[in-house]
């Protein structure tokens, strides 16, 4: 637990277009057959995670924060 809120709200925002397509994509997969809701939410989870990656390394290129000590990371 840190004491200082992090810079930025969570990413991927619920807004995000490759959010919307990861989840759009899970929901026919299952639709379809092609996967189980489980598999389908570990899809859409990894590559959600991803996405927010992507978007939170683009909203603040020089933070390195990955939860670990807050002496040890740059916020931005």
């Amino acid at each position: 637990m840190t004491d200082s809120p992090m810079p930025s709200p969570p990413f991927p925002s619920p807004d995000n277009a490759a959010l919307k397509v990861v989840v759009s994509n899970a929901i026919a997969a299952v639709d379809s057959g092609e996967a189980t809701v489980k598999e389908a939410i570990l899809h859409a989870a990894v590559h959600g995670w991803y996405e927010g990656h992507i978007q939170g390394e683009d909203e603040c290129p020089g933070c390195d924060f990955r939860g670990g000590l807050p002496k040890n990371t740059n916020r931005g």
